[in-house]
């Protein structure tokens, strides 16, 4: 809830190039902005894949970066690895190896993180150079202060924030309501 009793809502829609998991066409919607250094978000990430299995067809997960740099002083750097990742097909692939591996996110780790996925590492090695991949990531943060974060993770359900602050079970009853009313609760 924002300050004045209102629900906090999404800035940004998602639409069809986000980095997402589940059906397309999903009738319930859950978007994450997060922080690969934050310790909540790596304890909240296998959630999202969990109600994926349990609601197959009826969820898409949708990942957006947030990182915190003033508290994590690598999670900018992770969040360009990852997009790096993705304009070499492994998004997924790279995000989960940073968040196993979230207390070494150092250039150097993400090179060799990008190898251990598969990446054409003289392409990866240039876009990093050049952080072609900064301006999406701030596109992404931009959003996320447009839709009022303050912390990581965030989920927004079907465009409205989860308050997940007490623990996942809030995400996983909010996600299982939405679900029985097909996507319009």
């Amino acid at each position: 809830m924002s300050a004045a009793g209102h629900p906090i809502t999404l800035a940004i829609p998602p639409d069809a190039v986000e980095h997402s998991q589940g059906a397309e066409h999903a009738p319930v919607t859950l978007i994450e902005y997060g922080d690969y250094e934050c310790p909540n978000c790596r304890m909240a990430a296998p959630t999202p894949m969990l109600l994926l299995k349990r609601y197959p067809g009826n969820l898409r997960f949708i990942y957006r970066h947030f990182p915190i740099e003033e508290a994590h002083p690598h999670a900018l750097l992770a969040a360009e690895a990852a997009e790096a990742a993705a304009a070499q097909g492994a998004f997924w692939a790279m995000h989960d190896r940073l968040f196993e591996h979230q207390a070494h996110l150092k250039p150097a780790d993400l090179k060799r993180y990008a190898g251990d996925v598969g990446l054409d590492l003289v392409r990866y090695v240039a876009e990093m150079s050049d952080h072609i991949y900064l301006q999406k990531v701030r596109e992404h943060i931009d959003g996320g202060r447009r839709s009022h974060l303050r912390a990581t993770p965030t989920f927004f359900l079907n465009g409205v924030v989860v308050d997940v602050s007490y623990g996942m079970d809030a995400l996983h009853d909010a996600v299982a309501t939405a679900v029985h009313r097909g996507g319009t609760g």
